[in-house]
């Protein structure tokens, strides 16, 4: 197993695409029982929280985004846990950072600046193209929006896929597009939104996911937080046996990203607690795991202060996400 995603893609395969039938109530009752039958505490949960901040993909994607609002993103990246309570832990040797800092693509070069202003060049920015949120633009208008994300320093590239073509079962044309796509990212990892919410069917949601596989997506992810459902964990589980049974047929490592309404720490660790048994230790890291958030790390915060200390923090002893 490689340690990051490794996914040059296939050839379409119709005849995969079109046997995929999804156990829609088979599917509720797996994911009713993650996070009832087991779960972690006390130190085995602080530490979970720990791997947790490092899969966050740190994000702000608001129409009043400035320079003060990425700055302050990529500094929080930088720096997710106050010094006091890494101290406490005992763990400044891991060095702890946010997996990535996700900003629509106008902000891209500040957000690298600012990065690096912070000391913290290694952490990528994505940054999310292709007409985000709803991708109804030209095919033309999406790649260049790519190039110049990449151009301007995005080491990640967050695209959205067209649902027309997904939902009317277009799987060629939605393979040339996203295919045309990974071609513009160059050497940027190449994130595919699906958009769950608006494909309709779990069917629908595993079969544009091996689509966006045989494509050479680096990674699926669920939404892009605009949506009505975004992240909810049976899609997380459909997305998971996707990626499981692309592995085992093709040897392909895909990463996957849950993103939109995950705002707890308790939520976040149910995330984990589906990656470890549906894919395994080995997909337990920001090489293959991202989550997207905002919100999110606020709370695992004041969890893991509460660990140190034995109270919640107030609103004011925490800096903002």
């Amino acid at each position: 197993m490689v340690a990051g995603p490794n996914n040059p893609g296939m050839e379409l395969d119709l005849a995969w695409i079109q046997a995929v039938k999804v156990n829609l109530p088979a599917v509720k009752r797996r994911a009713e029982t993650l996070g009832t039958r087991r779960t972690v505490k006390q130190q085995w949960q602080a530490a979970w929280l720990l791997r947790a901040v490092t899969c966050i993909d740190l994000t702000t994607l608001s129409g009043d985004d400035t320079p003060s609002n990425t700055s302050r993103l990529a500094l929080k990246a930088a720096r997710p846990i106050r010094n006091d309570i890494i101290e406490a832990m005992d763990v400044e040797g891991l060095k702890i950072t946010c997996g990535a800092v996700c900003v629509y693509p106008s902000r891209v070069k500040e957000t690298v600046e600012f990065l690096a202003k912070y000391g913290a060049s290694q952490i990528p920015v994505a940054a999310v193209a292709t007409g985000f949120p709803s991708g109804q633009y030209s095919l033309d208008t999406r790649l260049q929006e790519i190039r110049m994300a990449v151009e301007a320093g995005a080491r990640e590239i967050d695209i959205v896929i067209n649902r027309t073509l997904a939902l009317q079962h277009n799987w060629e044309e939605l393979y040339k597009e996203v295919v045309a796509m990974k071609e513009a990212c160059g050497d940027a990892h190449m994130k595919a939104i699906l958009a769950i919410g608006e494909l309709g069917t779990m069917e629908n949601v595993y079969k544009a996911s091996l689509v966006c596989m045989m494509a050479g997506s680096d990674f699926i992810k669920t939404s892009t937080g605009k949506e009505g459902v975004n992240a909810i964990l049976p899609v997380g589980l459909v997305m998971c046996r996707a990626i499981r049974d692309y592995y085992e047929r093709t040897g392909f490592v895909v990463g996957f990203k849950p993103a939109g309404g995950i705002r707890t720490a308790k939520d976040c660790l149910v995330w984990l607690i589906l990656i470890k048994e549906e894919l395994g230790d080995a997909w337990l890291n920001n090489h293959l795991f991202r989550i997207g958030a905002s919100g999110l790390l606020t709370d695992i915060e004041r969890q893991l202060f509460h660990w140190v200390t034995g109270r919640y923090a107030a609103a004011h002893e925490l800096a903002m996400s």
